[in-house]
């Protein structure tokens, strides 16, 4: 990926030398905070998009996405899943300064898309912030452990990271690239558009009353949008002339690594069909791939029909 040299972002916040205190993870995925978005006309942008992705408009329960529970980008619980990398690395060492560029760079590119893709619809696009930590961090969300992976907090329109995730879809994970990681952060920002549309709050208030089984199987559908939403990206991405060989290939082992069936095999030996809720690995990767092949919000339909 030819990131180098390109645009920074300034929402960007480094929080490592903060992070790590105050106690555990409060309340895992359970917990409820506010959602919807803060920008203006909020009732016009939930209607252009009824319009545009009528037949997929659904809503997200911030309790699937949020660290601790079924949360970040790993599904089923995060925490499971522990660094065996041996590194010591805190996250707050000069050498992550250049993967601190790179996370900025990645961001601003985001920005830089659904900015465009907005505009193109007669809409403000928000930029999130992302808070950098290490170990755990405390957000509108309550308490995350890094354990739990990268996440986006509805309440605060925050994505978080801790880089040393980086080193585990490398080593742990077997997911190495540059674009796997930029997938990582495109895949939370998918969130932070669903959030800003609506979808979250339409999927709140859709799983009231629905069994555990069903509110997965929607959960799943909205994992998968958002890495269709992270295809849309880097589909635009690729328009720059940024991506080098083998960058989508990269992205797509990540997002087979970290599909439900596949991490419950690592971790456990077997998988259990009805408790996911990311999706599988080919199903992951079949909605990132079809994102970055048409560029197109309207193919990004999780929502209607089987997946």
């Amino acid at each position: 990926m030819l990131w180098r040299g390109r645009r920074q972002s300034d929402n960007i916040e480094d929080d490592r030398s903060d992070s790590g205190g105050g106690g555990g993870l409060g309340g895992g995925g359970q917990f409820r905070v506010p959602i919807g978005g803060r920008t203006g006309g909020g009732g016009s942008i939930l209607l252009v998009i009824l319009v545009v992705l009528a037949g997929w408009y659904f809503g997200f329960d911030p309790s699937q996405i949020l660290g601790g529970g079924d949360g970040g980008l790993l599904p089923g619980g995060g925490g499971q899943i522990t660094d065996n990398s041996g590194s010591q690395d805190n996250g707050n060492a000069p050498a992550n300064d250049e993967m601190k560029q790179f996370v900025a760079t990645v961001l601003a590119d985001t920005e830089d898309t659904w900015t465009g893709i907005f505009k193109s619809q007669g809409l403000t696009y928000e930029n999130p912030k992302l808070v950098l930590f290490s170990g755990q961090v405390r957000s509108a969300c309550g308490f995350a452990s890094a354990a739990a992976g990268p996440f986006y907090c509805p309440g605060d329109h925050k994505v978080y990271l801790d880089m040393t995730f980086f080193q585990q879809l490398d080593q742990q994970f077997g997911a190495s690239g540059e674009f796997a990681r930029a997938y990582v952060v495109a895949h939370e920002v998918g969130h932070h558009v669903q959030n800003l549309t609506g979808i979250m709050e339409k999927f709140n208030q859709m799983r009231q009353g629905m069994s555990e089984a069903d509110a997965n199987q929607l959960s799943v559908r909205i994992e998968l949008q958002a890495d269709c939403f992270a295809g849309v990206w880097a589909h635009y991405t690729q328009q720059k002339g940024i991506l080098e060989q083998g960058d989508i290939e990269s992205a797509l082992n990540a997002a087979k690594q970290i599909g439900d069936d596949t991490l419950q095999k690592k971790m456990q030996g077997y998988v259990v069909p009805e408790s996911f809720n990311h999706g599988t690995s080919q199903q992951r990767q079949t909605w990132l791939a079809r994102g970055f092949k048409s560029g197109k919000l309207s193919d990004c339909n999780t929502m209607s029909g089987a997946i």
